[in-house]
């Protein structure tokens, strides 16, 4: 059976494992655009605290945080032992306490079916301090959530393309157009050449509607801009450090080496303005420093930028497309892209070959209309 991947973000990158893993034929097709989300995003691996409420985004984030220990350990097994993942644990930063009780409430609701969440703990200002000593003094209370952890998501998608390459998979660059067969996608072409298979599976994020358009179908996908800082800590090891996630939508992820992430910008109607501007940067950075001061003397190294999918419902999709036979197309996942799309791939590879599921497909059919 030969199968064929087209967009090598983190969640072709996952379903091309999969599957290569299994012994299929898989061609992974890529085109290298700047601004995809993988390589942009922060990785806070944290859904328990969140107050969405949607039971079906639910599913899949919980699923994809309790997948990864399960995933990193077959790539270390696969000689990938550089994924970019830590168990780091969450601070989910406030100054009321009222708030933070009932946010421990909900997740310790949560824990009973999701135990990865580990130890909840409520911390005083001076706790909380002097597990990310970069806060200001006497500002934040905190809960702590031991099962949060922190990826990289570039280093995590080299390590699955490159375990799907030790495992048989094809890695083509180039911009892949579909090719149709009556009502049915017989393959793709790619650099002059085409390339026919048994499932086209289309992961490519806010790319996707420009595929499909010589069809004329519309997937109601839409591009979110995001900013994101990198900034460097001279002479301190944040490796162990915990996330930060304060009121409101801002957040701060520290990684190995004295490099601290932070973001993000969520700008819509921006079209892929690949541009780093300069009133959504001063936002990231007086937030920033206003939740931790102590990060004024950091140097910014880096700013990305990516273009984050989603639906109108800001649920992620996957399925068949009625219109078009052979194609599995997947979308929409969002701001928490990262968290889901490793167990999203495994679902994925499942379809693609016909496996049973545990999830209720049903709840994220793909919506279709046409194009005017």
């Amino acid at each position: 059976m030969n199968i064929i991947i087209v967009g090598a973000g983190i969640l072709g990158a996952s379903t091309a494992y999969h599957l290569a893993k299994k012994g299929y034929n898989v061609t992974i097709v890529d085109s290298g655009d700047s601004g995809q989300a993988t390589s942009a995003a922060a990785g806070m691996i944290c859904p328990w605290l969140s107050q969405r409420r949607n039971k079906a985004w639910y599913t899949l984030v919980r699923n994809g945080a309790a997948y990864y220990p399960k995933i990193i350990a077959e790539l270390e097994k696969d000689g990938e032992t550089n994924a970019g993942y830590k168990q780091v644990g969450a601070l989910r930063l406030h100054t009321d306490e009222k708030k933070l009780r009932e946010t421990m409430e909900r997740a310790q609701i949560k824990r009973q079916d999701a135990p990865e969440i580990g130890e909840l703990l409520l911390l005083s200002p001076r706790e909380t301090k002097e597990r990310f000593p970069l806060l200001g003094d006497g500002t934040y209370s905190s809960l702590y959530a031991e099962g949060a952890a922190r990826v990289d998501g570039r280093l995590l998608r080299d390590a699955f393309l490159r375990a799907a390459e030790k495992a048989g998979a094809q890695f083509i660059k180039g911009d892949a157009a579909l090719l149709k067969d009556g009502t049915n996608v017989a393959g793709i072409k790619v650099n002059g050449k085409e390339i026919y298979g048994d499932t086209v599976v289309l992961t490519t994020g806010a790319w996707a509607q420009s595929l499909l358009d010589p069809f004329g179908i519309d997937v109601h996908v839409s591009e979110q801009k995001a900013q994101i800082l990198h900034l460097q800590l001279p002479n301190t090891e944040t490796g162990e450090w915990p996330i930060v996630i304060p009121p409101g939508k801002q957040y701060i992820a520290p990684f190995e080496q004295g490099r601290i992430v932070a973001g993000s910008s969520q700008e819509d109607d921006t079209g892929f303005d690949e541009r780093v501007t300069a009133g959504p940067i001063h936002e990231i950075l007086s937030k920033t420093l206003q939740v931790a001061p102590g990060l004024a003397d950091a140097e910014w190294t880096d700013t990305r930028v990516g273009f984050r999918p989603f639906t109108p419902n800001f649920l992620p999709v996957f399925g068949d497309l009625p219109e078009l036979k052979g194609l599995l197309f997947a979308n929409g996942l969002g701001a928490t892209g990262l968290t889901m799309a490793p167990y999203l791939g495994s679902i994925l590879a499942r379809m693609a070959v016909d496996e049973p599921l545990e999830l209720n497909v049903a709840d994220y059919a793909v919506q279709t209309g046409r194009l005017p």
